[in-house]
């Protein structure tokens, strides 16, 4: 995992997976690792995750096994995403930051995959 060694656990509600916080230069860095997870977790842990930035002093970032494209469409009015690939463990680091003078609505009850 490619989380910080001083990174403290926190409670996420409505997650099924271990979630992190990491703050470093007033910024607040969400992390949580669903690359040993299933379909519908990572979507479910991701709207979770998400409603934590809520402004640009905050940071989610997600390690998954596959780039989550049933995501972004639900999301990109409010949160940009980059996209990193970690070869050594053929997964996916994104990283989701808020997006400023965002007034977009995202449904986070929407959390289920559809593929």
């Amino acid at each position: 995992m490619n989380i910080p060694s001083n990174a403290q656990k926190i409670e996420v509600e409505n997650s099924t997976v271990e979630f992190f916080l990491y703050e470093k230069n007033s910024i607040k860095y969400y992390y949580f690792d669903t690359s040993s997870c299933a379909a519908p977790e990572p979507m479910i842990n991701a709207m979770a995750g998400l409603k934590l930035i809520n402004d640009s002093k905050n940071i989610l970032i997600m390690i998954n096994h596959q780039i989550p494209t049933g995501l972004f469409p639900r999301i990109e009015n409010s949160f940009d995403f980059e996209i990193e690939r970690l070869e050594e463990q053929n997964n996916v680091l994104i990283t989701f930051s808020y997006k400023q003078d965002s007034l977009a609505e995202v449904d986070f009850n929407n959390n289920q995959c559809l593929g």
